[in-house]
């Protein structure tokens, strides 16, 4: 790749519109179920396996389950999308806090 298609690949990636919300990752061997949020959800569950597989998740009950199943008793679901991608951080930050709460005791989920 030459250095102009590389910096236009890197401003790409940059301007792409980012989808906040909150997902699931679920364990069917065990029937657990964590429910996180990001700002970003085209990335996090890349984020996520790429630690799971390092050792190296802050989550330790996650951690634990991963290590005893693997990887292929692991799924990753969106469950909400956040609209407003205009909002300012602050508001979108407390919007997926809100919601994050709310899915956690919807689905009796493992808070990350």
């Amino acid at each position: 790749m030459k250095a102009t298609e590389r910096r236009s690949a890197i401003a790409a990636y940059k301007e792409r519109k980012r989808e906040a919300g909150i997902y699931a990752v679920r364990c069917v061997a065990s029937a657990h179920v964590w429910i996180g949020a990001a700002p970003d959800l085209a990335t996090i569950q890349n984020r996520l396996w790429f630690t799971l597989r390092n050792n190296s998740n802050p989550f330790k009950s996650l951690q634990e389950i991963w290590r005893k199943h693997g990887q292929d008793a692991f799924s990753f679901d969106v469950i909400e999308r956040l609209e407003g991608d205009d909002d300012a951080a602050y508001i979108q930050n407390k919007a997926l806090k809100n919601r994050h709460a709310h899915w956690v005791r919807k689905l009796d989920g493992i808070p990350i």
